[in-house]
């Protein structure tokens, strides 16, 4: 269940005290890193979801891609997407237990940033070999 152990066990045990939902709802609802990292998914997601949308269009209009050459162009995005979630979220950890939930704003707030330098690049590509 967890690193520490199965959270049966360790609840029979006495090692893990017993949480009530809601409160640990309230805990969560209302600790600033909560929303700061709720603010900071929704807007990379929101940034996912909208080159996903929107790339194929793109490659079709921008270097005159038929519409299978640019929608299997578009799918890479969305498959670059699964290993840099999976390593973004790494990286969180590790900061995480670096630096605490500091770290993993930190490191949140750099991917971003990072993200938005890459997407302003990309606007000004005009080739299709820079532009994958």
């Amino acid at each position: 269940d967890s690193p520490k152990g199965n959270y049966r066990k360790l609840k029979r045990l006495g090692l893990m005290p017993r949480v009530q939902a809601m409160k640990a709802v309230k805990d969560a609802a209302t600790d600033m890193n909560t929303w700061l990292l709720f603010v900071q998914y929704a807007c990379c997601f929101g940034v996912e979801v909208t080159m996903t949308a929107g790339l194929a269009l793109y490659f079709i209009d921008e270097f005159k891609q038929s519409t299978e050459s640019a929608a299997a162009l578009a799918s890479i995005f969305g498959w670059m997407n699964l290993f840099a979630r999976g390593l973004g979220g790494f990286i969180s950890d590790i900061m995480n237990v670096r630096m605490g939930m500091k770290g993993r704003l930190i490191w949140q707030f750099v991917s971003m940033l990072a993200e938005g330098a890459m997407l302003i690049a990309f606007a000004y590509v005009k080739t299709l070999g820079g532009a994958i």
